[in-house]
């Protein structure tokens, strides 16, 4: 599972398991949204069924987060995701051998650091989601994500 700022592009989450569930999402959700203290106003998501569950949906009732789902088979729906998909899949899934889902965490979590930290953006006038956020920090627009 991934969770993307729609507004920074930053990926706030990359999250391997061999099957996951709405439970897996809401703990995600709690994690990257502090406890709740940062809620998202939308959260687009696929249709796959860890987003179709009665405890994300309870969870997001409760939080007064908008789930936005997709039409199905209908990825151009969400290009934020689509454009992370191709460089995620190209370097890392596909440049790396997992051994365990630890080991697939801990790539994980080093290419979204540098994806995030390092990597300049041309949607972002070429700065990198970490720099985009500290000068935009305080727009409207920075409380959508995107989960696939």
């Amino acid at each position: 599972m991934t969770i993307v700022d729609n507004f920074s592009h930053k990926c706030l989450a990359i999250h391997a398991q061999k099957s996951l569930k709405g439970s897996d999402v809401v703990q995600v959700m709690e994690t990257i949204t502090f406890g709740n203290e940062v809620l998202p106003k939308r959260v687009k998501v696929d249709n796959g069924s860890k987003f179709i569950s009665k405890v994300l949906d309870k969870w997001a009732y409760e939080n007064n987060v908008e789930l936005d789902s997709l039409r199905p088979r209908k990825p151009a729906d969400n290009p934020f995701i689509e454009s992370f998909n191709g460089p995620f899949r190209d370097e890392c899934l596909n440049a790396n051998w997992f051994f365990s889902l630890e080991d697939v965490q801990e790539k994980f979590d080093i290419w979204r650091e540098d994806y995030n930290g390092f990597r300049p953006h041309s949607s972002l006038g070429d700065k990198s989601p970490n720099e985009y956020i500290e000068k935009n920090e305080n727009s409207p627009d920075s409380l959508v994500m995107t989960g696939t």
